[in-house]
């Protein structure tokens, strides 16, 4: 069996483990967060263990965790508007408030039947964001749930799919750029209409006939510390996974699986578009290494 057939092999096992066990520790969702628009658009159920988010002509919807975090691994289970979701954007994401804020984006941007989400992902620091990696998913994102996640800490933050990193970004202060590691940030995250922007640039609008929109979520875990009760005694635990990190870093297992994403997967960076920045890249980019 060649090589590339036993990676692809060892990262669908992976999948499989994490989709029987991510949801092992979910938090309940009344507990954890508040619907904050949308009216009768956003939907906590199951006994707090499931949340749904839609969108019609008239709304989107949203919600945030009632906690702020500062540093830690969290994890959200979601299954994405199914069908033509062209125009639409599920956003998933840490942020603090201001015009200086911190953000850590998950976007997944909706396409028409049968085209693939993208993925957009962005890290905002002191106000400044424009640090935009897309991705394709290996997976249909709308039959079934699967595990984002948010690793943040002081030395860079990772975002990963069904436990697989899909991305690092460096803490580069040394380099004169800032990271976000002051400011406590909450959870959020909405369903909106971005037709202007979202599906081919905007060439292609929503088509409201089929709408309502709806995405779900599950499996909500934070092992992080928070502003209000401290550090969750997991923290140290979630952030040292062997198979995957050791120490500060990514181990050669993580990064085989990084590279293997980014290889394969990734549709855009903008640390390799010359037409964005013609007169260098931002300094982050020469300190790619993970």
């Amino acid at each position: 069996m060649g090589q590339s057939s036993s990676l692809t092999i060892t990262i669908v096992a992976a999948v499989l483990l994490v989709m029987m066990f991510g949801s092992a520790y979910s938090g309940n969702f009344f507990n954890e967060f508040d619907l904050t628009w949308g009216d009768h658009r956003g939907k906590i159920f199951n006994g707090g263990n499931m949340l749904s988010l839609s969108l019609d002509r008239v709304s989107g919807s949203g919600f945030k965790s009632k906690k702020e975090y500062l540093f830690g691994r969290i994890d959200m289970q979601l299954k994405l508007v199914a069908g033509n979701s062209a125009g639409t954007v599920t956003a998933y994401y840490l942020s603090s408030q201001g015009a200086t804020h911190d953000e850590i984006d998950f976007e997944f941007l909706g396409n028409e039947t049968g085209k693939p989400y993208v993925l957009h992902t962005n890290v905002f620091a002191q106000g400044k964001g424009n640090r935009e990696q897309q991705f394709y998913l290996w997976f249909d994102p709308t039959k079934n749930f699967h595990t984002y996640s948010i690793v943040w800490r002081p030395q860079h933050i990772i975002f990963l799919v069904d436990n697989l990193p899909i991305r690092v970004f460096n803490n580069a202060e040394k380099l004169g750029v800032p990271f976000p590691k002051n400011q406590p940030m909450r959870i959020y995250s909405s369903l909106w209409n971005a037709d202007d922007w979202a599906t081919r640039g905007g060439l292609v609008k929503t088509d409201w006939s089929k709408a309502p929109f709806t995405a779900y979520y599950r499996g909500f875990n934070a092992a992080a510390c928070t502003v209000s009760s401290g550090c969750d005694p997991k923290f140290k635990t979630s952030l040292s996974d062997s198979e995957l990190q050791t120490a500060n870093e990514l181990n050669a297992y993580g990064r085989r699986r990084l590279r293997w994403v980014q290889k394969y997967f990734m549709i855009y960076n903008y640390c390799s578009d010359l037409k964005r920045f013609p007169g260098g890249f931002p300094p982050e980019c020469r300190r790619s290494r993970v």
